[in-house]
């Protein structure tokens, strides 16, 4: 049965609050699909700076560095990318594991890791940009 928001109505009964134990189980949950999007923020924050700082370090170098299929910078924009597509991914499933929990508890609240994960991508994407057009 789906709740119904304050106000409304549909014709159904009311969802009857959540018992104790079982709020605390659910509480468990939604932290627990949290603490998931921060460690793929953390993941992806590590792959940007990583690609980032390999790219500066090696740009004084790429003048007396041999030709090859991959120098710095390209390696740079690949880890970059790599961190941008694994939190684009881990976003797209955290955000369909927020929905399902919402069926459940209209009251969910909105999660503080999301938030952070739109400026984690917003920074990769200005590194991104940074990197391509070499600034």
């Amino acid at each position: 049965m789906r709740p119904v928001p304050h106000g409304q109505s549909s014709g159904v009964p009311p969802q009857e609050p959540l018992n104790t134990s079982t709020r605390l189980a659910f509480d468990r949950t939604r932290l627990a699909h949290d603490r998931t999007m921060l460690a793929w923020v953390r993941t992806a924050t590590s792959l940007i700076t990583f690609g980032f700082s390999f790219y500066k370090f090696f740009e004084l170098d790429v003048k007396s560095a041999r030709q090859s299929l991959i120098g710095p910078r390209e390696f740079a924009l690949i880890m970059i990318s790599i961190g941008l597509f694994s939190l684009l991914m881990a976003t797209i499933h955290h955000r369909r594991e927020r929905t399902t929990l919402k069926e459940m508890d209209a009251e969910v609240p909105r999660s503080q890791a999301a938030a952070l994960a739109g400026l984690i991508a917003v920074l990769g994407i200005l590194v991104f940009a940074a990197v391509l057009f070499g600034f």
